[in-house]
């Protein structure tokens, strides 16, 4: 069972990632950078290219996921708030921004039509903003 979400705890480490993958790809290519400057050759060259390939990789392939989750938001929040809102709030759910819509993902069916306008009206349009003013979280426990 997974602990109540809330904006203190909804950001999520993935360990491989976090404390494996990328500390030791990064610390990899550091040492392959001393080595290089230390022992000068095309091949020690050659294996801080593929260092840093690698390094690049992991966090490409994170990116990836990332947008692709911030796409899937996009779609899921705008069908949710087709559902939710009034007729004058449905009618804008087109200008909200990507960023918005991650942030209004979190307020509860109830708290969605007044924070939804309080986006539009331009109070705290950030998605960090919109995360704090939530009273209500509703958890995503399913994010990369």
């Amino acid at each position: 069972m997974q602990p109540d979400q809330n904006y203190a705890n909804h950001k999520r480490f993935h360990p491989l990632f976090h404390f494996m993958a990328a500390p030791i790809l990064a610390i990899n290519l550091i040492v392959r950078i001393v080595i290089a400057f230390r022992f000068y050759s095309m091949m020690a060259v050659w294996e801080v290219l593929v260092a840093f390939a690698l390094l690049a990789g992991v966090f490409l392939a994170r990116y990836y996921g990332l947008r692709n989750q911030d796409r899937i938001i996009r779609l899921e929040e705008r069908l949710r708030l087709e559902r939710l809102l009034p007729d004058d709030l449905r009618a804008r759910v087109g200008d909200l921004r990507t960023s918005q819509l991650i942030g209004l993902r979190f307020c509860s069916d109830a708290e969605l039509p007044d924070a939804c306008r309080a986006v539009l009206a331009g109070d705290g349009p950030t998605l960090d903003a919109i995360k704090q003013r939530v009273k209500s979280w509703r958890p995503d426990y399913h994010r990369v």
